[in-house]
């Protein structure tokens, strides 16, 4: 029930909320609970050092439902930070083979403490804070990445 929930709750997000003109379009991503319930978010893909060093600063917010993808093209030992972050986030970190390795849970607003994967991955997928948990998002988990980012 809690699934479906979620699920509808989504659905009605991705329509119901106006994308700002500065952002970039969105691209489905599905998700999998550790369970295997599947989901679909509205993602930004940073895929340049460019957009992968801006991230999602200076946003004011960050809708559930929707996210950002930080996409490296290779497994690499990421690092994430919150400068100029202004909303609590959720970081997934996933690995080359679409597996969530790691959850760091509402990571703090302008905190430049240095939030590391425990291995190589792939992609960081960005949320709203405490999204991962109201979604059962975890490690173990999987993620199926968009099109244009697909698993090598």
């Amino acid at each position: 029930m809690r699934a479906l929930r979620a699920g509808l709750i989504l659905l009605a997000l991705a329509f119901a909320i106006p994308r700002a003109a500065a952002e970039e379009a969105l691209l489905p991503l599905l998700l999998e609970t550790p369970g295997g319930t599947p989901m679909t978010l509205m993602v930004e893909l940073a895929d340049t050092p460019a957009s992968r060093a801006k991230g999602l600063m200076d946003r004011d917010d960050l809708p559930v439902g929707r996210g950002m993808l930080f996409d490296y093209g290779r497994p690499v030992a990421a690092r994430m930070w919150m400068r100029r972050t202004r909303i609590p986030l959720d970081m997934l970190f996933v690995d080359a083979g679409g597996t969530i390795r790691h959850v760091h849970a509402m990571a703090r607003p302008f905190d430049e403490t240095v939030i590391a994967a425990p291995v190589p991955v792939r992609w960081v997928l960005e949320v709203a804070g405490g999204s991962a948990a109201l979604l059962g998002l975890a490690a173990g988990g999987r993620m199926h990445p968009p099109g244009n980012a697909a698993a090598p």
